[in-house]
């Protein structure tokens, strides 16, 4: 096949012939064919999780330092010993060539899928938006910086590459792999599920979601000054990093508990908010803005909200009608859907299979616990404290990635 699209780790290249770059990155690497767990993955991760954390790099994109932390030396081998390799005579293999296919909205989520693959011993082929900036170019930076005292396997076995939109580009890399992982919105999912990928390949696929915030409101009170700053400060990041486009940012944020109560509690919150986006400086451009206008007026025309309010570009404040109002889509950066109920259990019959994650502050185990028991079946795959919206795990959309990443050899002497 002619050339067609760039490498952009290893190194910068110009346009590379497709079938040369498979024939390089399924080829076994010098020092033997990559294992789950591999060290020479390991050391590479590591040194690339330091770059990420220097503070040159985090004071410009302080998502990467979540990132950073996630790809630490412990946290990768606590990651491998989950796995229980080796225990009760089964072993973890590689799956062979994953090929990633990651949203352009979220441009750093495509190295924790990479990673966790290459750490499962996983040859990986990824395909990068043309229209990531920002912090995906400082990643693919930081992880050629790091390449060069790297095991030469790494170089072998990793592609990140970019090309425009080519459909028998897309249909001879999928007819490649071992595993294809999908992310993105719901058209795109299914525009790429028309290439069909070999009888024994699998798929994972990470489609259109959205996610909510809960606030007890007797959590709130009970609550000092500091945990109520700390909360706040939580919710603008799970607010403003990438614009409130993840899957993960929560656009609604319920009121759970007293009627009398909740207005005191969200004016606080409110003002807290307010101090929080003023202090770190976030703004939102006028055309975002106007953007935010248009949405939030349409919801006040279909009588999905009863009352809006703006705190300049920055913060737009929806009060919605009742549950059944509840907002999935995007609304711009700096959103927030409010409603009021009188307890969890008046919440669950609203969740829906799309909805992902629940950032809570105030609650406790037990109610939650209860919560989820209510839910199942419904919805819901992750329920975090404020703040830690956005923070990746291993287990996302309720699957165990590393496991996904991995096939199992069953030993019997």
């Amino acid at each position: 096949m002619t050339a067609a699209f760039q490498v952009k780790f290893p190194h910068f290249s110009a346009s590379v012939d497709l079938d040369s770059l498979l024939a390089e990155v399924t080829a076994a690497p010098p020092g033997g064919r990559l294992v789950v767990g591999d060290e020479r993955v390991r050391d590479f991760l590591t040194a690339f999780s330091r770059r990420l954390l220097r503070p040159d790099l985090a004071r410009r994109h302080p998502e990467l330092g979540s990132l950073g932390f996630f790809l630490r030396k412990g946290e990768l081998a606590r990651a491998v010993a989950r796995l229980g390799d080796g225990a009760g005579g089964q072993r973890r293999a590689p799956r062979g060539l994953v090929l990633h296919f990651p949203p352009a909205n979220v441009d750093t989520i495509f190295v924790y899928s990479w990673a966790l693959s290459a750490l499962a011993g996983n040859h990986n082929v990824v395909r990068i938006s043309g229209r990531s900036a920002g912090a995906a170019a400082a990643v693919l930076d930081a992880l050629n910086d790091v390449l060069a005292d790297a095991d030469p396997a790494i170089a072998q076995t990793q592609r990140m590459v970019t090309y425009e939109r080519d459909d028998a580009l897309t249909a001879a890399l999928s007819a490649a792999c071992d595993l294809r992982v999908l992310w993105g919105g719901d058209a795109s999912v299914a525009a790429l599920r028309r290439h069909p990928i070999r009888p024994l390949a699998r798929e994972l696929a990470f489609p259109d979601r959205s996610s909510l915030a809960a606030i007890s409101v007797a959590g709130w009170r009970a609550a000092g000054a500091k945990e109520r700053r700390a909360a706040v400060a939580g919710f603008a990041n799970d607010l403003f990093w990438f614009d409130q486009a993840a899957c993960s940012s929560p656009r609604n944020l319920c009121w759970v508990g007293e009627a009398a109560a909740v207005a005191d509690c969200r004016a606080e919150f409110t003002g807290l908010l307010a101090e929080e986006i003023s202090l770190r400086g976030w703004a939102v451009d006028p055309a975002m803005a106007v953007e935010k206008y248009v949405a939030t007026y349409g919801l006040a025309a279909t009588g999905a909200a009863t009352r809006i309010s703006f705190a300049g570009n920055a913060l737009a404040e929806v009060d919605l009608a009742g549950l059944g109002r509840l907002q999935r889509g995007w609304l711009g950066a700096g959103t927030v859907c409010h409603v009021a109920v009188g307890s969890l259990a008046e919440l669950a019959p609203a969740i829906q299979r799309k909805d992902q994650t629940l950032a809570q502050f105030g609650f406790t185990r037990a109610e939650l616990d209860d919560f989820v028991t209510l839910v199942a079946g419904r919805g819901l795959d992750r329920i975090v404290p404020l703040g830690h919206a956005l923070t990746f795990a291993g287990v996302w959309d309720g699957l165990d990635l590393l496991h996904e990443f991995t096939r199992i050899i069953t030993i019997a002497a």
